[in-house]
């Protein structure tokens, strides 16, 4: 399968990715074991697709790591999170700043213990020169949370006189919102694990985004399964409100654009 997406054009591979990354606790206990295992074992998945991720090409790759809603998971549970997020930092510092990769956060991250904050921006400092591909880490990250802060955010600034509500469009708007400051737009979601639902992830941004769910829990996704994604990607046609015939014009025209181009 992973030879398969060669064949795949660049112009249909997505530039952004997002994930949320589901099922730990219930791969767990499918085996028997404390959802910490599942935990540890989501981890190393994640070097996995990260390392896949840009083996492929991707320019951004945004993982849903802890939402604004886990802070009211148990106690015990919350802490191995925050450890096991402060283990990958450490340990995956080496490989991001090798690889060209530059590492971002979104969310509520003063919330974070300042054992986990510390390593996250250090890093994300020593990695801030690096382009070869953006790993985004959603953390104390919500979708309602970052649109009610812009909210607030447009709200002072016309308080302030910096703009009047006639002068508010949507790329204002989006203006204030950290994701669109920080990464391209966003073009394919994945969920593992089964579950059909949003979660409170990026609810702005996934507007025009193409959505792709699958049944494998999170500890078990790797390479091909995000390869089955790109794949899948790959055959969607966008329209973002256009007709097939004005998407198929205007891929002529940007594909005579691109055979001239010099």
């Amino acid at each position: 399968m992973a030879d398969e997406l060669l064949a795949v054009p660049a112009s249909r591979l997505p530039r952004h990715v997002g994930i949320i990354m589901d099922g730990n606790g219930r791969w767990a206990r499918s085996r028997g074991l404390p959802r910490e295992k599942g935990h540890e074992r989501g981890a190393d998945a994640v070097r996995t697709v990260v390392r896949a991720a840009r083996r492929i090409g991707l320019s951004a790759l945004t993982l849903f790591a802890f939402s604004s809603q886990n802070w009211d998971r148990p106690p015990e549970e919350v802490f191995h999170l925050m450890a096991l997020l402060r283990r990958y930092l450490h340990e995956e510092r080496e490989e991001i700043l090798d690889n060209g990769i530059r590492l971002v956060s979104v969310g509520q991250t003063d919330r974070l213990p300042a054992y986990v904050r510390a390593p996250l921006e250090d890093l994300k400092a020593a990695s801030a020169g690096n382009d070869d591909m953006i790993l985004c880490l959603a953390l104390s990250y919500g979708g309602r949370e970052t649109i009610t802060e812009a909210a607030r955010a447009v709200a002072r600034a016309c308080l302030d006189g910096r703009l009047s509500p006639e002068t508010i469009t949507p790329e204002v708007f989006e203006g204030h919102m950290a994701p669109s400051r920080l990464l391209p737009p966003l073009d394919l979601l994945i969920r593992t694990s089964g579950e059909h639902r949003i979660s409170n992830f990026f609810l702005w941004e996934l507007a025009y985004a193409e959505l792709h769910f699958t049944e494998t829990m999170w500890p078990d996704f790797g390479r091909e399964d995000l390869v089955a994604a790109l794949l899948d990607y790959s055959q969607r046609e966008r329209r973002f409100g256009r007709t097939s015939e004005q998407v198929a014009a205007l891929d002529g025209r940007a594909g005579t654009k691109r055979k001239d181009a010099p």
